[in-house]
């Protein structure tokens, strides 16, 4: 099921689309599974652990590194705390 999903998240096809003749389960269990591993917080303790294998191997490379408004928020400023937010109504009233 992790070859599966692996599969369909790299290759971006749809999960019922997913070969079985390549040895994986189907599509549906390989989802239902996927959504397990996300509610028990799986994905981040990979990530963590291959990212410290990486780096007890010295095989990060930051200079091929970017960050995007994707992954990170990208804010243009920080909201103060006595700051509500903003609905945009009354913005209307002098501006020019």
């Amino acid at each position: 099921m992790f070859q599966g999903t692996l599969f369909v998240l790299h290759t971006g096809i749809a999960w019922g689309h997913l070969p079985r003749e390549l040895g994986f389960s189907s599509g549906m269990t390989c989802w239902r599974r996927l959504a397990e591993w996300i509610e028990a917080g799986v994905w981040p303790r990979l990530h963590e652990a291959l990212l410290a294998e990486l780096r007890s191997a010295n095989a990060l490379h930051f200079s091929r590194a970017a960050v995007d408004g994707s992954r990170i928020r990208a804010l243009k400023g920080a909201q103060r705390r006595d700051e509500a937010l903003s609905t945009g109504a009354g913005r209307a009233v002098g501006a020019t």
